[in-house]
């Protein structure tokens, strides 16, 4: 079984950067860890780290819950904006 907080980071409603975590570690094996060869796939998710994080914090400041939107709603959020 799954500390709690590791299951946490595998739920789609929780964690919004789900693919891209599973993309850079994916790399990272595949290139020997070898940091400088994924370069890419940590600016996305950096990327979507941060802008999330935002909405996040927009949603907080609006009284919003939950203050992360479900997987469902990121998605028409993403859709929204093209």
């Amino acid at each position: 079984r799954m500390p709690r907080h590791a299951q946490q980071l595998r739920d789609h409603d929780i964690n919004p950067c789900l693919a891209e975590t599973d993309a850079s570690r994916k790399c990272l094996d595949d290139n020997n860890y070898k940091k400088d060869m994924c370069t890419d796939y940590f600016l996305k998710y950096k990327n979507c780290r941060k802008f999330w994080h935002g909405i996040m914090m927009q949603r907080r400041g609006n009284g919003v819950k939950p203050e992360m939107p479900t997987a469902e709603e990121r998605k028409k959020i993403l859709e929204s904006m093209g």
